[in-house]
């Protein structure tokens, strides 16, 4: 059952393939219209964050301005800001994923009330809009880290772990954004824990150095997976598989989150257009 389910979502994609690349620009355009500087506004504001934490770090609390990581077996020692810079960058994607994936289907009912349009491939183009908006950051973020660690071939990682954070998070609104369409109610959850989320996922703090169990739970948290994924891309230049235990319970996740989506999304698509 499951496989015919996905073929049907991989068929809407593939008939639509073009489109959604399309609909993400004008996704992104719609978003900031009438704004003087446009899609720039989507860089402000976690710019403004970025400066936030770095005045607080680097001005306020010069105390706690190092972070030391072990990472085979050597010890590795940071500034706070280049440490939180590196972590927060994924960070911005994911929470704009989580909040506005949940809310995809309801924020698009024009095209839910459409014969012909595939349903899916609104998460897919509205998750594809927020990428766009990823790679400025990330790149803007590169070139902080460059002056400040130097380049690395370990960078290369990125296209490694980027992929599979869009997919994931895809995957994901294939769940939430249907069931959101039913019940504002856990919409509204969503948007609420997501602040608590934030301080659950070593943004601002190493997860490695927690005591026991923590650190063994903190593996667990897939969002945990990508923020320590950038910073062995960015800083540590350790490989995505040297971790072999938080790689092999992500992969677990992976495949769950998948299995639910592609379940969650064919359960529920035909009942959508009554409901909005």
């Amino acid at each position: 059952m499951i496989i015919v389910f996905l073929r049907d979502i991989i068929n809407e994609h593939k008939d639509f393939g073009k489109r959604i690349f399309v609909l993400a620009k004008t996704e992104l355009v719609k978003t900031y219209k009438g704004a003087a500087i446009g899609p720039l506004w989507a860089v402000v504001k976690p710019a403004f964050q970025i400066f936030v934490y770095w005045f607080a770090f680097s001005v306020g609390l010069r105390t706690l301005n190092t972070v030391k990581v072990e990472v085979a077996g050597e010890i590795l020692k940071f500034d706070r800001f280049t440490f939180l810079l590196v972590g927060i960058t994924p960070w911005f994607f994911i929470s704009e994923s989580i909040t506005h994936g949940a809310k995809d289907i309801r924020s698009h009912r024009q095209y839910v009330t459409k014969v012909n349009f595939p349903v899916s491939t609104i998460m897919t183009f509205s998750t594809l809009s927020r990428l766009y908006v990823h790679f400025l950051i990330t790149f803007i973020m590169f070139i902080i880290i460059s002056f400040r660690v130097g380049p690395s071939w370990y960078n290369l990682q990125f296209f490694f772990y980027m992929p599979i954070m869009f997919l994931f998070f895809v995957f994901l609104s294939w769940s939430t954004a249907p069931m959101c369409a039913f019940s504002p109610d856990l919409e509204n959850a969503i948007v609420s824990i997501m602040s608590g989320i934030f301080w659950l996922t070593g943004v601002i703090y190493n997860s490695y150095d927690l005591p026991e169990p923590l650190k063994t739970i903190m593996l667990f948290n897939p969002i945990n997976f990508f923020v320590n994924g950038y910073r062995n891309t960015f800083l540590y230049n350790r490989m995505f598989f040297e971790y072999k235990t938080e790689f092999v319970i992500f992969l677990a996740e992976f495949f769950i989150i998948f299995l639910l989506g592609v379940y969650n999304y064919n359960r529920l698509r035909k009942k959508i257009p009554d409901v909005l």
